[in-house]
């Protein structure tokens, strides 16, 4: 095991990949088995593929770290100069690339030109005009878009000119991504980030830029107010009101964006947020995710906002006010990561509206950081579910890897096997995630199924012994709540198999088979959206099931007249199972029981007492009988 030990160090220590190939090199000496040079050999592929994860992780925290880093220094800044020449400089680091470089909007020209450059060479390259629409610069300050290219020289989507196809060749620029400089619905420029060589720049290039775009606008913004502050200076006498009026909203903006900016880095959670926010802003604060779903309030009652609030304030790109709350959209770039609603300031001013908008670009890079963190996780878990179902893994690693996930496979778990024709997978496997995320189980996909394990103590799973929702009453009920909880968060109808509960790594694949048998059941008998259990099934679920519990069974169904006669030393097991076979006929069984047809009567009567009301419904009729007969088998009469 020295082999599994050293892949471990190596881990530990950070060692590039090239380092974890020589552990391996020794399994296939004469000294090991092929068994064992087999395990040493993929705890080495597995090694790799932790090592790659962790690598992916550490990256995305520094590129967030390094976005954090830029709002602090952006807000810090007061020269205009110095905030672009720091915008273009910290793209340049950010992304890595060998030209950063930004253009700023002339309105009455109607082009964009360059502002400020990092990295260039070329004079000619430093003086171009873009046209609105022409080349790439000018094609994301008309649409307001993203757009990047591997080879520009090449690509004919952009409208090539002479002067501007000469200084990107005297340049000697390739590959070119733009992200759009906004404020609200209005392009103020572009920033640029460029390579000599051709490549393509892959989505989380474009949501970085995006981000450090979306800052940037704001840094502008800020920069020129506080530039047309200074100018106003001159006139003391008309401009005094406003300069403090203006001071004292920057200043507010600056330790509200510094509040907001330090609990992220302090590590704070979405709540801790939405309460900063709200007392900033002396309102209350709901914030949710893309999907609708709540994750955080902080002083108020009010619901979630529309959809449509939501999607004109991403058109927008402005906070938005529908009905008295103000509304603004998350995002990173393009993507829309959720909103935020500001309820009890029905009236908010442009300085405050500002603040808001600022407080969802700190928002949209929390969200971007759990996001990250929550992949990472849901990928650990998904393996370890799909480990679980298959019993392909060994059986004494997986409890440890469970207690990390703060899962313990040493208490009873119980097994559901989801189905939502309504909606798409992932959307399913997103929901499941988040209820195994608040009840300690897992959630994954296994063979295209959406699949759910959650400990059998939670009241919510239906398997528990304390008071709460199906608590006692096996799988099934839990099977049921599930159903109802997601098909309301999904809206349709989720169908839900239930199995266990079972305890120990090796009994889960059993329990799986049978919540998916269960499942399928359900399906073909026409009961989409329900829940259940094969216990839950009746004589379809004894059919069903692979350790079939007939005694059970015949208890269920026959329970209460089986305790009644034995209480009591009547026969009414008796007098059922002869009405039955005499094909219902009241008559016909009092001549086989040579008692009146009036005690028969009275006797059905306290039978139905005992069983409901329709014991003798078609289907409920077919259950009792079959529970008879199997009573007969066990106890011959």
């Amino acid at each position: 095991m020295r082999h599994l030990r050293h892949l471990l160090d190596l881990l530990d220590r950070g060692a590039p990949a090239e380092q974890f190939a020589p552990p391996a090199a020794p399994a296939r000496g004469p000294h090991l088995d092929e068994p064992d040079a087999a395990v040493v050999a993929e705890a080495t592929r597995v090694a790799l593929r932790i090592r790659r994860t962790l690598g992916q992780h550490r990256r995305r925290e520094a590129e967030l770290a390094a976005l954090f880093d830029t709002a602090g220094d952006l807000a810090r800044l007061r020269d205009p100069d110095a905030v672009l020449k720091a915008i273009v400089r910290r793209a340049k680091l950010l992304l890595g690339t060998d030209v950063t470089y930004l253009s700023l909007n002339d309105d009455e020209a109607g082009d964009t030109y360059m502002r400020v450059t990092d990295g260039s060479v070329s004079a000619a390259f430093q003086q171009v005009r873009l046209g609105m629409g022409e080349g790439l610069g000018g094609l994301v300050a008309e649409t307001a878009r993203p757009y990047s290219t591997g080879d520009y020289r090449d690509d004919q989507r952009f409208r090539h000119t002479t002067a501007i196809d000469g200084a990107v060749a005297e340049e000697g620029l390739r590959a070119i991504l733009g992200v759009p400089l906004r404020l609200g619905t209005r392009v103020i420029g572009v920033l640029y980030a460029a390579d000599r060589t051709a490549r393509t720049f892959t989505p989380d290039e474009v949501a970085l830029l995006s981000s450090l775009a979306d800052h940037a606008a704001i840094a502008i913004d800020s920069a020129r107010l506080l530039d047309e502050t200074r100018s106003a200076l001159v006139d003391l006498n008309e401009a005094s009101r406003t300069i403090e009026a203006h001071s004292h909203a920057m200043r507010r903006a600056e330790e509200a964006h510094d509040r907001l900016t330090d609990l992220v880095l302090r590590g704070a959670d979405i709540t801790d947020v939405a309460t900063a926010i709200g007392a900033v802003l002396q309102g209350g604060t709901l914030i949710h995710d893309a999907d609708g779903t709540e994750l955080a309030r902080s002083g108020t009652d009010s619901g979630r906002p529309s959809a449509r609030a939501v999607g004109a304030s991403r058109t927008g790109g402005r906070a938005v006010s529908a009905d008295g709350t103000w509304v603004c959209a998350v995002l990173a770039g393009p993507e829309l990561l959720g909103s935020i609603a500001l309820t009890g300031r029905p009236d908010l001013g442009d300085a405050d509206r500002r603040l808001f908008e600022r407080a969802a670009v700190v928002t949209a890079l929390l969200l971007l950081q759990r996001r990250s963190v929550a992949e990472t996780e849901d990928r650990v878990r998904g393996e370890l579910l799909g480990d679980l179902l298959t019993g392909a893994a060994d059986p004494a690693s997986l409890p440890a890897r469970a207690r990390r996930l703060g899962v313990n496979l040493d208490h009873p778990h119980a097994v559901f096997v989801l189905h939502c024709a309504a909606a798409p997978r992932q959307r399913l496997l997103a929901a499941a995630a988040r209820v195994a995320h608040s009840r300690k189980g897992l959630a994954g996909l296994h063979h295209d199924d959406v699949v759910l394990v959650l400990p059998a103590g939670h009241p919510r799973s239906g398997t528990g012994t304390g008071p709460g929702p199906g608590a006692g009453a096996g799988p099934g009920a839990g099977a049921a709540s599930l159903a109802g909880e997601l098909g309301q968060v999904l809206a349709g109808p989720v169908t839900v198999g239930a199995a266990g509960p079972v305890t120990g790594p090796g009994r889960f694949p059993d329990a799986h088979a049978e919540a998916l048998r269960c499942r399928t059941a359900l399906r073909a008998l026409g009961r989409e959206g329900s829940g259940a259990a094969l216990a839950d099934l009746g004589f379809l679920g004894v059919l069903l099931g692979e350790q079939t519990d007939l005694g059970g069974y015949v208890h269920r169904t026959l329970g209460p007249v089986l305790d009644y006669d034995a209480k009591r030393g009547t026969e009414l097991v008796h007098t059922l199972r002869t009405y039955f076979d005499e094909g219902t006929s009241q008559s016909r069984a009092a001549d086989a029981l040579h008692v009146h047809v009036n005690t028969v009567v009275q006797r059905l009567d306290r039978i139905g007492r005992l069983l409901g009301r329709d014991w003798q419904r078609p289907e409920r009729a077919l259950e009792i009988q079959l529970a008879l007969r199997v009573h007969r088998i066990q106890r011959p009469q």
